[in-house]
């Protein structure tokens, strides 16, 4: 079941992406690794963790998600919790995680490098590379703030992360190194708009143009408290809110018609909504969220989910990215001072020097990725970075890399007791 080893030299020009189809997040940063990998004239291939996985597992994976953090979030906090301890939790997860083993597996073959960007399927790439069955290149690209258990597996060669703060914790608490490369979004989020552009915008989806705007995002499912989320945004009379429900088509219902509420369906123009809006309100810390940050908007977080949900608040909160009010009096406060504080410098774009450190923590396995996030800088600039996000550097050419493939008898390897 081994893949390809390329020789030393070698320019790979074909990577391999898994992602999870539970909810966007995952395959949001599929597809713009994807795109990215191809403007930059390489070869990508993307494949969903959950069709390795039998149709029971997958039934639980994705419904049991969306149900339970819906129906019933204590016993979504307590499965969360049961894998973050080690319990008997954690080992039905990595049972399953060795299921999907031969079809991940057969999907590896021939790629020289694989990128995960759910957690389970890193588990599962980890597994083959422990056993010695897989000799591509990995990498795991962590969608979430917070760092947890699953993200996280000592054979994985690089793991990458959209901030410094979670480059750092996930070094501190797993003793892992971990790099932050910055947010894989679309350029269109970096892009600078006009006043009458942001005007133009607000009076197509029928908002005021002269009073603050929240934006208020609940994933794709439309999951959480969010009705009590507008209710208290409209009472405190501190903002308009404009509500996307993805495909919460009830929820949209149950919203619409009420008085300074705007609220949407699923939308593919969220970067010009974002730029016409004045702070962001979510409540699980995943795409929406990195897009934000992308675009310089400020973001509260409030009521978020469970699990996942809230150990991303308490990151973004403690790292001063993100507040976290507690109520809604704090809420309507922090609302007031991410608006008067006004858009902030794009901390987690992923810019063309930049790019070039996540393509090298692709394909070239520098040893300087190897290191911590305290003893290398982020955001330093490759010597020949291959400019992903634009394509316009002449090195933008997979002839440019170079690829050292791992070999399981020797290489640099971090391990730690605390992860699988």
């Amino acid at each position: 079941m081994s893949s390809h080893s390329a020789r030393e030299g070698d320019a790979p020009d074909h990577v391999l992406i898994v992602t999870g189809g539970v909810g966007a997040g995952h395959d949001g940063a599929a597809a713009e690794l994807r795109a990215r990998l191809e403007r930059a004239g390489l070869r990508a291939e993307v494949r969903d963790f959950l069709d390795a996985v039998p149709w029971f597992c997958r039934l639980v994976l994705c419904k049991g998600y969306t149900g339970s953090v819906r129906y019933a979030p204590a016993l979504f906090e307590w499965v969360f919790q049961g894998v973050e301890r080690g319990t008997w939790v954690n080992r039905v997860v990595d049972g399953m995680c060795r299921v999907a083993q031969r079809r991940v597996g057969r999907w590896a073959e021939g790629f020289p490098v694989v990128v995960s960007t759910y957690p389970l399927a890193s588990q599962s790439l980890g597994q083959l590379r422990r056993t010695g069955r897989l000799d591509a290149t990995v990498v795991t690209y962590l969608t979430d703030p917070a760092v947890h258990r699953l993200w996280v597996h000592s054979d994985v060669d690089h793991h990458v992360t959209v901030t410094e703060a979670t480059a750092a914790m996930g070094t501190r608490e797993f003793g892992v190194p971990m790099r932050a490369v910055g947010g894989l979004v679309s350029p269109t989020f970096e892009q600078e708009h006009t006043a009458a552009q942001r005007i133009a915008t607000r009076r197509a989806v029928g908002l005021p143009v002269d009073r603050r705007v929240a934006l208020l995002v609940a994933g794709s499912e439309g999951m959480g408290e969010v009705v009590p989320t507008v209710d208290a945004i409209v009472a405190s009379g501190v903002a308009d809110v404009l509500v996307l429900c993805g495909r919460n088509e009830q929820l949209r219902r149950q919203l619409s018609g009420r008085d300074r509420v705007v609220a949407l369906g699923w939308r593919s123009d969220v970067a010009t909504l974002m730029a016409a809006s004045d702070v962001l309100v979510h409540n699980a810390g995943g795409l929406s969220l990195t897009e934000a940050l992308t675009a310089g908007l400020p973001a509260v977080t409030f009521r978020p989910i469970p699990a996942h949900g809230r150990a991303n608040a308490e990151l973004l909160a403690r790292a001063g990215l993100v507040p976290w009010p507690q109520d809604d009096a704090e809420l309507a406060a922090a609302i007031v001072s991410q608006c008067e504080a006004g858009r902030q410098d794009r901390r987690v774009v992923l810019r063309d020097q930049d790019a070039g450190l996540l393509v090298r923590s692709l394909l070239d396995r520098d040893e300087s990725l190897l290191s911590s996030a305290e003893q290398t800088p982020a955001y330093k600039p490759a010597r020949n970075p291959v400019m992903l996000a634009t394509g316009h550097s002449s090195q933008a050419r997979p002839t440019a890399l170079k690829l050292t493939a791992f070999n399981p008898r020797r290489g640099h390897r971090t391990r730690s007791s605390r992860i699988s």
